[in-house]
């Protein structure tokens, strides 16, 4: 589930280039408010005017074996530049309010992060992230969850062909597109107590790659720093 970033300045410039030299948006969009506060500082090596943040407005899905989980909105920023002519990020925060899980009368899920993240895309996947699904419901233990702090999910994402990549402004730099994780394992819930089995069933879990999919259509805004 690279939430949920898509690409880096080298390569978002490669991808986006001829795009940004001349396009107009397809139709009006309503963009949502990007919010800059977690951007990390650049370090203190690194080199002037190569760094920027990248603010990312989603809303996410995660499908367990044919079941749709809504996410609702999922933020993210991290920064990148260079520090001596090498790219280099700094992960900033991922937010996500607890969304109801349907099927499970008054459970909730939230998504955070796993400690691990690569937003430097390749030809292989736009990006790497670990996190983990925190479920909430009064009668589930207090560290209910599917993988945890400890041991994440690691999802790589790609471009997800439904949502094709464009150009909104480019003053500020603003685009749209969507990415998946089609191969995404799920392991069973760890610390939900004695209706954990219940919980397990409900969802499907575990879930083999191949059977489940996370899903991100991202508004992301740039920002130099």
């Amino acid at each position: 589930m690279k939430l949920f970033a898509w690409t880096a300045a080298g390569v978002a410039a490669a991808a986006l280039g001829s795009t940004l030299a001349f396009a107009s948006p397809a139709h009006a969009d309503e963009l949502p408010t990007f919010d800059f506060t977690d951007c990390p500082a650049p370090p203190a090596n690194a080199d002037p005017g190569t760094w920027r943040c990248e603010a990312f407005v989603s809303q996410g899905k995660l499908t367990i074996d044919g079941q749709e989980i809504p996410l609702g909105e999922v933020r993210l920023t991290f920064s990148e530049g260079q520090v001596n002519g090498q790219y280099a990020q700094e992960f900033g925060a991922m937010r996500h309010a607890p969304v109801r899980v349907p099927g499970l009368a008054g459970t909730t899920i939230q998504l955070r992060y796993g400690g691990f993240s690569d937003f430097q895309s390749n030809d292989e996947r736009r990006g790497e992230l670990d996190v983990y699904a925190v479920l909430r419901h009064p009668l589930l233990g207090k560290d209910c969850s599917i993988g945890t702090a400890a041991k994440p999910l690691h999802t790589v994402v790609h471009d997800d062909p439904a949502v094709p990549p464009r150009v909104i402004s480019q003053n500020p730099v603003t685009a749209y597109r969507g990415v998946i994780d089609a191969d995404l394992a799920l392991p069973a819930t760890q610390g939900c107590g004695p209706l954990g089995r219940l919980v397990d069933r409900r969802l499907g879990l575990p879930s083999p790659s191949g059977e489940n999919a996370f899903q991100q259509a991202s508004y992301v805004q740039y920002k130099p720093l």
